[in-house]
């Protein structure tokens, strides 16, 4: 006996997935966005990051459904790009406090415009990657300023699923997060 597909449970905005449903490359920071923000060291003084399982797969169900996540920070961490290597996220720029730069070069090597972005981020810095994308959100953690001028603003915090819940609303806008649930049930 064949399982029933299930209908998702999450439910979005009408007006938020019309915003996101041309996005095709999704702009992420990472220290508060995919990480909890907080910066670890051992002994020898090297980086440790947590990262969030969940987080995760949400990017790996974006790059199945043709939303290309990119990465730009600025810091650099073996940690980081083991973790990146390992999602197979390919587009990714360290080191750069100037983060518009390095998403443009992301953007060129895609073929793509700023239209066609979401952005993620949690502080400062962000802003002006958030400010040029067609979709801007923030953890619910993130500085007032980055909520500000978010278009939406995820239930969970930075390290904990935040980004979950943003690939989860682009997939829904794609159309394709019923197709790739029902992957996971059938």
């Amino acid at each position: 006996m064949q399982k029933a597909t299930p209908t998702p449970r999450q439910q979005w905005a009408p007006e938020l997935l019309l915003k996101a449903q041309d996005v095709r490359v999704a702009f992420f920071d990472v220290d508060g966005v995919l990480t909890d923000g907080g910066l670890y060291f051992s002994c020898e003084g090297e980086v440790l990051k947590r990262f969030h399982t969940l987080d995760g797969h949400g990017l790996k169900m974006l790059q199945k459904a043709g939303i290309t996540p990119a990465v730009v920070t600025g810091r650099d961490s073996p940690a980081l790009r083991l973790r990146l290597r390992n999602l197979g996220i390919e587009h990714a720029r360290f080191g750069t406090e100037d983060k518009v730069p390095a998403a443009e070069s992301i953007l060129a090597e895609l073929g793509l415009q700023w239209s066609q972005t979401a952005a993620m981020g949690d502080d400062w810095p962000d802003l002006p990657v958030l400010q040029r994308s067609i979709f801007a959100c923030a953890p619910a953690n993130a500085h007032e300023e980055v909520l500000a001028v978010a278009d939406h603003i995820t239930t969970r915090c930075g390290g904990d699923g935040a980004v979950r819940q943003l690939c989860d609303l682009l997939l829904a806008a794609r159309g394709a997060y019923a197709g790739l649930l029902a992957d996971y049930t059938s």
